[in-house]
């Protein structure tokens, strides 16, 4: 059993990951009735050997591949192939806890300036006018 790799420092071993293999939804012909093609990767956060500050991360994260009891649950059905789509729902997983590593940077507050204020105005008081000489004359 071989480790996926989340980060330089970070891996989880293969066997905390459980797969199931269910019937694609959607168009697709006697092939979607007959072939389990799409996969659902399940993923226990409580459960797994994920550092602490990735396991609180990950539940904080409002994701709704993420259950209230804790499991990431990511379905991929988008290819005709089982293998495909296992490998397209693992990448997902890994860009969604790779996800929580990174720190969003901190947004400094900004006024707009005096010459955008002033062509704001000048946009409205056009525009107004403009509305002014749809109106009927009054009488």
């Amino acid at each position: 059993m071989s480790d996926i790799e989340i980060s330089q420092r970070v891996s989880i071993p293969e066997h905390e990951i459980e797969w199931q293999f269910i019937r694609s939804s959607g168009a697709g012909g006697q092939n979607v009735n007959k072939v389990a093609t799409a996969a659902q990767l399940i993923f226990d956060i409580q459960a797994s050997s994920l550092p602490d500050f990735y396991k609180q991360r990950l539940l904080a994260k409002s994701d709704h591949r993420i259950t209230p009891s804790g499991k990431i649950i990511i379905k991929s059905q988008t290819t005709r192939s089982q293998a495909q789509n296992r490998e397209l729902a693992l990448a997902q997983f890994i860009e969604l806890v790779a996800s929580v590593n990174r720190v969003q940077k901190k947004r400094i507050p900004t006024k707009p300036s005096k010459a955008s204020q002033k062509r704001r105005i000048e946009k409205k008081k056009k525009r107004g006018d403009v509305k002014s000489l749809r109106q009927k004359p009054l009488v």
